[in-house]
């Protein structure tokens, strides 16, 4: 079996047995990326020296027995986000200085280096992660492997991009409005954003209670292997959860037919696209014949874009305004519209939008004590054209109006995870949406996990 197209948990098994090592799995991996990114444009760095040398001493380990970690030796990407000690984090930004000491890991990357992983470079995204495509005047255009006239989707393309197309198993995003979730469903992988906290942040994000990390993977056990691995504790973020009691992947188990599943094909004010429609349709019957019980019912509250965009505004600018003097004439015109609005906002702006974010988050609560999960498509439409912050054509103007899926839970705070349940006539890959309570990651996964099986 092509290496590239194994799961992590599949490679830690390869590894155990002694059918493949460490360093020809990288070494082919990073033979994969040279000939295929640069069509995808995924990875704005790669490191093949340092990637060899730590598959090396993992090969190491693996010989004599004891392994490092739960995913010891298997690559991985980091989007260009995360602080990578020996690697500049430019966040898809000119106005970012390189020459800057990088000798800090922000604690995604210390848990992934504490683990053993390989690490093959980093991801792209869009100017500081502002919005749901990935581009910058930067680092250019990723694109879709699925059709590379289309968008990967964003901010964590780069991660998505890489993952569908075999550059690595598994890779690590951020998610401030679905940021995870969108291009994954767009590149047909599966994209988790946790509950806010169960991952900790450093430095804090500039998004505060939006911001989420997230894994990027093939599979929902792969995802629930790499949560165990990063979710575990880092003094530096004070707004992180307690270690959790139990692993994700140990939970993945658990029986959840006869669950209760609310399914809302449109929140109560979302248009979707006909054939995204009809595939996600038809995902939830397969998961009721499959033994979850399913109501469709909407969950209940209106479209909270605009305190959304208040809060997204606002964490933009507080970030953009350390940026050295003459950044704004630099940075994406689009993400300079939305600093300015930043700064113009005042602190009781701010404060009602996060009224609104706490009456939805209320809302949910309220609906979760009769609905376990709630299951929506993950985005509206499939991927448009690379290259657009909108789709070429819509009436949108900005790009949360046409991902009003995901926003909402990150205002909420929830875990969500998308998984890929088919693709349009033109081979463009749909997700579906789970949604679950607060601090209900475990039985999330488990639920996603079940999803995954019954729609294989």
């Amino acid at each position: 079996m092509d290496p590239t197209d194994m799961t992590a948990v599949e490679l830690v098994s390869a590894y155990s047995s002694g059918e493949l090592s460490p360093v020809e799995v990288t070494e082919t991996v990073l033979a994969k990326i040279g000939r295929e990114d640069r069509a995808l444009n995924a990875f704005c760095l790669v490191d093949e020296e340092s990637a060899l040398a730590q598959a090396r001493r993992s090969e190491e380990r693996w010989r004599t027995g004891y392994a490092k970690g739960l995913l010891d030796g298997v690559p991985v990407s980091i989007k260009d986000v995360f602080l990578t000690a020996g690697w500049p984090t430019l966040r898809g930004s000119q106005a970012v200085n390189p020459g800057q000491p990088w000798d800090v890991d922000s604690p995604v990357a210390a848990r992934l280096r504490e683990d053993g992983m390989v690490f093959l470079g980093k991801t792209t995204t869009p100017e500081i992660a502002w919005k749901a495509v990935t581009d910058s005047a930067l680092c250019g255009i990723t694109t879709n492997p699925h059709d590379t006239t289309r968008t990967a989707g964003g901010s964590s393309g780069g991660s998505a991009a890489a993952v569908a197309a075999g550059l690595g198993p598994c890779s690590v995003g951020t998610d401030g409005g679905g940021s995870v979730r969108i291009p994954a469903a767009f590149c047909g992988v599966v994209g988790f954003k946790p509950t806010h906290g169960r991952i900790p942040l450093y430095p804090a994000s500039p998004f505060g209670p939006l911001a989420h990390a997230g894994p990027i993977t093939r599979t929902v056990e792969d995802a629930a292997l790499l949560t165990d691995i990063l979710a575990l504790p880092d003094p530096r973020d004070p707004t992180a959860l307690a270690p959790p009691l139990s692993t994700f992947r140990g939970g993945l188990n658990r029986e959840v037919a006869g669950m209760d599943v609310a399914y809302s094909r449109d929140l109560g004010y979302v248009e979707v696209d006909p054939e995204v429609a009809e595939i996600v349709d038809r995902a939830v019957r397969v998961l009721a014949e499959a033994g979850l019980r399913v109501t469709e019912t909407d969950p209940g509250f209106g479209d909270p874009l605009d305190a959304f965009e208040t809060l997204w505004a606002a964490g933009a600018a507080a970030m953009l305004n350390t940026f050295p003097e003459g950044a704004r004439d630099k940075v994406d015109p689009g993400l300079a519209h939305v600093w300015e609005r930043g700064d113009q906002l005042s602190a009781v702006e701010y404060l009602e939008a996060r009224a609104v974010a706490a009456a939805v988050g209320i809302r949910m609560g309220t609906f979760h004590q009769t609905h376990n999960v709630l299951l929506t498509p993950t985005v509206p439409i499939p991927a448009f054209e690379a290259g657009h912050d909108v789709p070429p054509g819509s009436s949108a103007t900005r790009w949360p109006q046409w991902t009003p899926f995901t926003y909402p839970f990150n205002l909420t705070q929830q875990p969500a995870i998308t998984i890929p349940v088919g693709t349009t006539a033109a081979g463009l890959p749909v997700g579906l949406q789970i949604v679950g309570p607060r601090h209900s990651d475990d039985l999330l996964l488990a639920v996603a996990r079940f999803a995954e099986y019954a729609l294989s």
